[in-house]
């Protein structure tokens, strides 16, 4: 059998279209032994590399799937309906992993600086989801005509001193673009935000039309709940791909235990050690390294929050978790 290898840029409905490596799009199908294996994951995402052989009707047939580097997923419900999880009695979770780009390179959160307010709560959400599938992460902070630069980093100042990557943009005036277009260029990327932060705007800047693709297929794919899900990376013409996330407003945090959600917050986890109790909460106990840290303004406090509210929910998952196990 004659293999072909390439990358799957677009799944819809049991499709992929894969780019091969001629620089040929592909509409391909998955062998059928695939469909048989249970999963808890996408068994073919946008962003994958397969192999794939041609058959008679001219489309192809993904035969093998490369193993992935990194995904960036989020959680897909499978049973158990609204406030439903997590495990079956079989000890299955009742949730899978809905990929949004196989194997991406970075993660690029665009969040407002004004027109909407900046939503750092839902950033700090996103960071920690990428911390768990070690995406790296570029911050672009846009609508940079809005406000001045000093009063942008007010709000992402902060993240700049943790350690991120972080971009000043204005795609009306084209600040901080050039520099956003180098970032993504050669590379796969996800662009994730909430609406109305200027993605496609930006987009359209650095590629003339291509804001405007990605937003069509964005309003086809989410304007009911019902509607197939139409999943796609789009060609840089300087190189590289982009794949727009819309509704993607938090990433999964597989295997997470409350205790270990520490570790993801890179500002708080070099104090963990320095806690008098080795499960420290971080919220009420005494001789808190993170608390003291927090009040000599060495953690900011609004990250301090984010830290709480993200615990405080996955306590309350992993309590309903062992009270099913008793009431078995």
């Amino acid at each position: 059998m004659d293999l072909q290898e390439g990358l799957v840029i677009k799944s819809q409905s049991g499709f992929y279209t894969v780019y091969t490596a001629d620089g040929v799009e592909l509409v391909c199908h998955l062998r059928g032994r695939f469909k048989q294996e249970r999963s808890d994951s996408d068994i073919v995402a946008v962003g994958d590399h397969v192999q794939f052989s041609i058959v008679e009707d001219g489309t192809g047939m993904i035969e093998s799937i490369a193993p992935r580097t990194r995904t960036l997923g989020r959680l897909a419900p499978l049973a158990g309906g609204r406030g439903a999880r997590r495990w079956d009695r079989e000890g299955y979770l009742l949730e899978r992993e809905q990929v949004i780009v196989a194997n991406p390179d970075q993660a690029v959160f665009v969040i407002a600086c004004a027109e909407p307010d900046p939503r750092l709560r839902m950033l700090d959400r996103l960071l920690v989801g990428a911390e768990v599938q070690r995406v790296p992460v570029i911050i672009c902070a846009n609508k940079l005509d809005l406000v001045d630069l000093e009063y942008a980093k007010e709000d992402f100042g902060v993240y700049e001193k943790i350690g991120y990557t972080v971009l000043y943009t204005s795609a009306e005036t084209g600040e901080g673009v050039p520099e956003l277009a180098a970032h993504l260029q050669g590379k796969i990327s996800a662009l994730m935000g909430p609406s109305g932060v200027g993605k496609s705007s930006l987009l359209n800047v650095i590629q003339p039309g291509l804001g405007l693709a990605v937003g069509q297929i964005s309003q086809s794919t989410y304007k009911g709940r019902h509607t197939t899900v139409v999943r796609e990376l789009f060609r840089l013409e300087q190189g590289g791909w982009v794949a727009d996330t819309p509704g993607i407003r938090a990433l999964a945090l597989f295997d997470v235990d409350p205790e270990e959600l520490d570790a993801y917050f890179p500002d708080i986890a070099p104090y963990v050690a320095g806690c008098r109790f080795s499960d420290c909460t971080h919220t009420v106990e005494p001789g808190c390294a993170v608390l003291e840290a927090v009040e000599q303004d060495e953690i900011h406090i609004h990250r301090y929050e984010s830290y709480v509210r993200l615990r405080d929910e996955h306590q309350r998952l992993a309590d309903m978790y062992w009270w099913g196990i008793q009431s078995d």
